[in-house]
């Protein structure tokens, strides 16, 4: 029953693109294109911006990190080398400060984890919602039926590839949107 469903769904789909209206002859071709998400992140230069800068702060974070563990792991060196010299209520102390400090760094860790996936989110939602723009802009006046993304599709033609051109539309514009800000 649920493969009728889908073959249904695909035949309704079918004729939707090539016309219901009746007005479908067979010169009529429904134009597809097809664009590439990841491929337009790893090769524009706002997709290599945005990974520098996620890098870049991603190592800040991990240097924070590394430095507050070196803080932790001096506490600790310096509980185990004067335990038998300090009185029980001093080691207690210092043993609970030092259980504080390491559940601060492990929150310390999560914040900053939620902080990197929150900044990466962001910044590729904006690149996205860019290169929708561009993809609406290639759609609209070139007369494509349908532009989808890469994902999903087993095989479509080179021809039908979109990523390159949008990768150069959004490089351009991208260039002078950063000489327009540097203007300012």
């Amino acid at each position: 029953m649920h493969n009728h469903k889908l073959i249904v769904c695909i035949g309704m789909l079918t004729l939707m693109m090539f016309g219901l209206t009746g007005q479908a002859s067979a010169a009529d071709v429904a134009k597809i294109g097809v664009i590439d998400f990841q491929k337009i992140f790893e090769k524009s230069e706002a997709g290599k911006n945005i990974k520098q800068e996620i890098n870049t702060q991603g190592r800040r974070m991990e240097q924070d990190l590394k430095f507050k563990g070196s803080q932790i792991e001096a506490l600790k060196k310096q509980l185990e080398r004067e335990s038998m010299v300090m009185s029980r209520e001093k080691r207690e102390e210092k043993e609970r400060e030092f259980r504080i400090k390491i559940n601060d760094l492990k929150s310390l860790k999560q914040k900053y984890e939620k902080e990197i996936q929150q900044l990466q989110k962001r910044l590729i939602n904006r690149i996205r919602r860019q290169v929708l723009d561009i993809v609406e802009e290639i759609g609209k006046k070139e007369g494509y039926l349908l532009i989808i993304e890469k994902i999903g599709v087993v095989y479509a033609p080179q021809s039908v590839n979109l990523t390159d051109r949008v990768i150069q539309i959004y490089n351009e514009r991208y260039k002078q949107n950063n000489k327009k800000k540097a203007n300012k």
